[in-house]
């Protein structure tokens, strides 16, 4: 089975961003989605809490969390799409778990040491 799996990898590869900055569960990042909206395209900033990475290849997905308009909000985005235009790692916490679900019920999520 290994003659699919190369089969795999080299079609995946076409798909990989190359510019994916290193970032943990724990850090604040800041992603720029494109959105269309008719005939014109904007960049819609997106800064939260990374609580997840999963999978791998291209099909890996971040979970970040942030607060708009007083409510928490959690959305799982893949990393690798094209409607991500790029992505910056505001700033870089320690946490001791790999998956923060704690972080849940911090009322001021930016203020991680």
């Amino acid at each position: 089975m290994t003659g699919m799996d190369d089969l795999i990898r080299t079609v995946e590869a076409k798909f990989i961003r190359d510019e994916v900055p290193e970032f943990r569960p724990g850090d604040i990042i800041r992603l720029y989605e494109r959105h269309t909206e008719g005939a014109r395209e904007r960049l819609q900033p997106v800064e939260g809490v990374v609580l997840k990475i999963s999978g791998s290849g291209a099909s890996q997905t971040v979970t970040v969390r942030w607060v708009a308009a007083g409510v928490g909000v959690e959305r799982t985005i893949p990393l690798h799409s094209p409607r991500i235009a790029r992505i910056e790692v505001v700033r870089r916490n320690t946490v001791r778990q790999s998956r923060p679900y704690w972080l849940r019920r911090v009322t001021r999520i930016h203020k991680i040491q």
